[in-house]
């Protein structure tokens, strides 16, 4: 594995800590490679061989490689991640003034794993929406240094904090930003406005609405005695965002039909104009493939990896997996198999996916969850029935998913970006 791609994995991370700035990190990533930004609403001018992006709602993204040859004879080679991850986000009316401080009120986006955003330092980042000079516009704004934290109760206040806790997701988690002196009420909308001033030089009239959430600043690092794992933020799914744009790039001289699709809200179902559930990647690729016939024609030859991270095997938690099927960190990518159409993996799909390791020389493991828990999901079978395109669902091992900070092998990475540009560079699919 080249020593940069962790480091490029650690760098997107920190450029991203919304989903609206991890698509405008991919889109500069893709444009330094070559690739033309289209807008939907316009006219498009395809040519063969060409590399293209959209993006829709500033937080999904679809990249592609137009091939040589008749897509409805190859096939496309799609990649499919997600661009969201669980966190905290802020209230439409958020102060809250309490006992001298200033806090905000959050709402719980997906699946959080709570206990962890305690005592972290915390920065806010996301999109604003505001008015100047009588028309709207919007900007990506990020504090970047620490402004907040969500402070834990002294054990000396809460002796059974060790033994069981519950948090409540209204009253426990404002984070703290300041202590408040005198009468005039702070006013989180004046905090953006004087953000974007200082971000962009824009002075605005009226911030008129917001899409914002809290972030830990811990940078992402490579840890461990030997290195062995890379620790940060949104590994759960950004790992899979840079890994399929590296193999975008390291498989672009190819020349083959290749897709890249990242899209936003997979934590809370994908139901959204620019989810996985919604119409994005069916409307761009009948603009790309052209008639109902091609369209079908095409999906019936295309291949999806859907990349998502897969759970690890815990050493303290063994037993929380079946016992075949507890994937290791650093070996190798997952095939996640669910009979009840949580992952959309086949036997036909995940022996193509086995074959493709082979090829490649990297290792691949397999998860099904305990048949006495419940299973969760990815983008992998929404796609595959939106779209009709056969499907294996597939990630790196974790630790911690859904955590503040979560755990990933470092030389999983690798495993992934190289069976992933192997699979981009595939002449024919099955």
């Amino acid at each position: 594995m080249s020593a940069s791609l962790p480091q490029g994995l650690i760098d997107y991370l920190g450029q991203s800590p919304s989903p609206f700035h991890a698509t405008a990190s991919l889109a500069r990533l893709l444009e330094s490679q070559g690739y033309v930004r289209l807008l939907e609403r316009d006219s498009w001018q395809l040519k063969r061989g060409g590399r293209y992006f959209v993006t829709r709602n500033d937080s999904s993204l679809i990249a592609w490689q137009m091939g040589q040859s008749e897509p409805s004879e190859s096939g496309l080679r799609m990649v499919g991640a997600h661009t969201d991850s669980p966190c905290l986000k802020v209230k439409p009316n958020p102060e809250l003034l309490q006992q001298g401080y200033w806090q905000l009120g959050v709402e719980v986006y997906g699946g959080v794993l709570l206990a962890p955003w305690f005592d972290r330092d915390l920065s806010l980042a996301g999109r604003v929406t505001f008015r100047k000079d009588g028309a709207i516009d919007s900007r990506l704004v990020d504090f970047q240094r620490p402004i907040a934290v969500i402070p834990n109760l002294a054990i000396h206040l809460n002796r059974e904090a060790n033994d069981s806790q519950s948090i409540n997701k209204q009253t426990d988690l404002p984070p703290l930003l300041a202590c408040v002196s005198g009468a005039e009420a702070p006013d989180f909308r004046s905090l953006l406005a004087e953000r974007i001033e200082q971000e962009h030089g824009l002075t605005v009239d009226q911030v008129l609405d917001y899409e914002m959430n809290f972030y830990d600043t811990q940078a992402a690092a490579v840890i461990g005695l030997e290195n062995d794992f890379i620790a940060g933020a949104r590994l759960d799914n950004l790992l899979s965002c840079y890994a399929g744009a590296q193999a975008l790039q390291d498989a672009a001289e190819a020349g083959q039909w290749a897709v890249l699709i990242c899209t936003d809200h997979e934590e809370v179902g994908s139901s959204s104009h620019c989810g996985a559930d919604g119409p994005m990647l069916e409307q761009v690729l009948r603009r790309v493939l052209g008639d109902d016939e091609s369209f079908t024609r095409t999906m019936q030859r295309s291949i999806l990896i859907s990349a998502d991270n897969a759970h690890g095997i815990h050493p303290n938690y063994p037993d929380r997996h079946d016992n075949n099927h507890g994937p290791r960190l650093n070996q190798g990518p997952v095939i996640k198999i669910n009979h009840n159409q949580r992952y959309a993996s086949t036997s036909e799909t995940s022996g193509l996916f086995r074959q493709l390791c082979l090829e490649a020389e990297v290792p691949v493991q397999s998860f099904v969850v305990r048949s006495d828990m419940a299973c969760g999901s990815t983008i992998g079978p929404i796609t595959s029935s939106q779209v009709g395109v056969r499907t294996v669902d597939i990630g790196v091992p974790t630790f911690a998913m859904h955590s503040i900070r979560e755990l990933a092998g470092s030389q999983d990475l690798g495993f992934l970006v190289k069976v992933l540009s192997h699979f981009y560079r595939q002449e024919q699919l099955p």
